[in-house]
């Protein structure tokens, strides 16, 4: 029997598309509300989920260990309400599931909107053990509970879901910039250092938000201390690499050659690829610009053949084949770019001047007003009088070619 766990609070928008994505595949929905406003226990209820309440406890682990409580399953599935589980990877859990000797599934998380890591490995599927707990802030995480367990009986073992498990739209920029979630991070971290000076996950975690809300040199420092402070062994490989990559990315402005050092050091790690996509996408882009275009290819080509889903590769490989002069590989990987993001408007752009190159003044044309439209439908009103203006030059949008 499996069950489905959640927390929920006002995820009316969500919540039904996360239920059904898991019909008919758990034999119930357990959802624990922590203080809902809004229609959110209503919608789960109808789509058929038993739903229990609790006052919000403050912090994401005592929720989610509370929530394990009601239900009643062989394992557990926990998921958030801006996730959905993906179809076509239920015929791999399952079998997982029927190995004897799994206690936990790690699953392939693809983060929709995060383009420098649009993939995360989550242990959110386990068999159901009292002793499997949540620990941590924030982003509350069972493998503490799990490293005890396998340590005390070794017959145990973790398993990884290869085919991607989960959409997550919890990092979409537009998302982001309508919540607190942020903020909640950072406080959580700054409590979590105060208590536990050092901790490498804590530096992970406020180190990144760090650099991203332009606190470099803090966050700068907050990731080397957890690198310095990080100990060896392989149940710590994903958090070094996540330092890693976030410590190339803070320094790469200001010293490609140290960020090319530590992108490398993340691609020596025993990941999957789509694990190590950022790192991989970084390396590359810095080799571009260095114009060591043959390794820039090799890298970015492999990410494309190892996740092809992921438009940013496609695009990138498109820039570097036009730069290399291979115009009809550039304009492949454009194409593609396109299929899975038609709303990028760089892809749109950088296709169009592909085209023109080519001697395609009539693709070209459609190309960079697809891109001008989209500039505008996403706001951005000053890139696309720049562009028409540039492109005006060069050919006339509403004829032939000038």
């Amino acid at each position: 029997m499996l069950s489905l766990s959640m927390i929920v609070r006002n995820e009316a928008e969500r919540i039904e598309a996360c239920l059904n994505s898991v019909k008919g595949f758990v034999d119930e929905m357990v959802l624990l509300d922590t203080g809902s406003t809004d229609n959110t226990v209503a919608l789960a209820e109808a789509a058929g989920a038993q739903v229990e309440r609790l006052d919000w406890p403050g912090d994401f682990a005592p929720a989610r260990n509370a929530a394990l409580e009601h239900v009643r399953g062989d394992w557990v599935l926990v998921l958030d309400a801006d996730e959905r589980l993906r179809a076509e990877a239920i015929p791999a859990i399952r079998a997982l599931m029927a190995q004897p000797d799994v206690l936990v599934i790690n699953l392939l998380r693809h983060e929709l909107g995060a383009a420098m890591a649009p993939y995360s490995n989550v242990s959110r599927l386990f068999r159901r053990d009292a002793r499997i707990c949540w620990s941590r802030p924030y982003h509350s995480m069972i493998d503490d509970s799990v490293a005890e367990i396998l340590q005390q009986e070794p017959h145990w073992r973790v398993a990884n879901c290869a085919e991607p498990a989960l959409l997550h739209d919890g990092y979409r920029p537009d998302l982001l910039n309508r919540s607190d979630k942020a903020e909640r991070l950072r406080q959580s971290m700054e409590q979590w250092l105060e208590d536990q000076p050092g901790d490498p996950y804590a530096c992970t975690k406020l180190g990144a938000l760090e650099v991203s809300s332009g606190n470099h040199e803090r966050g700068v420092n907050l990731l080397r201390q957890g690198l310095e402070q990080l100990p060896d062994g392989a149940g710590r490989t994903a958090e070094r690499y996540e330092l890693l990559l976030n410590l190339g990315i803070a320094l790469a402005p200001e010293d490609a050659v140290a960020a090319e050092g530590l992108y490398r050091q993340a691609l020596d790690l025993p990941l999957d690829v789509r694990l190590s996509l950022g790192a991989r996408l970084n390396l590359a882009a810095l080799l571009m610009q260095a114009n060591q275009l043959d390794e820039a290819i090799q890298l970015t080509t492999t990410a494309c053949q190892h996740a092809p889903e992921v438009a940013l590769a496609w695009y990138n490989l498109g820039l570097m084949e036009r730069r290399r002069g291979d115009l009809a590989a550039s304009l492949r990987a454009y194409e593609r770019s396109l299929e899975l993001n038609p709303d990028h408007a760089e892809s749109h752009q950088n296709f169009a001047v592909a085209r023109l190159m080519g001697g395609d003044i009539d693709g070209a044309r459609a190309s960079f007003r697809a891109a001008i439209d989209t500039l505008h439908a996403q706001n951005r009103a000053e890139e696309a009088g720049a562009l028409q203006a540039q492109v005006s030059g060069i050919v006339k949008l509403d004829g032939s070619a000038s």
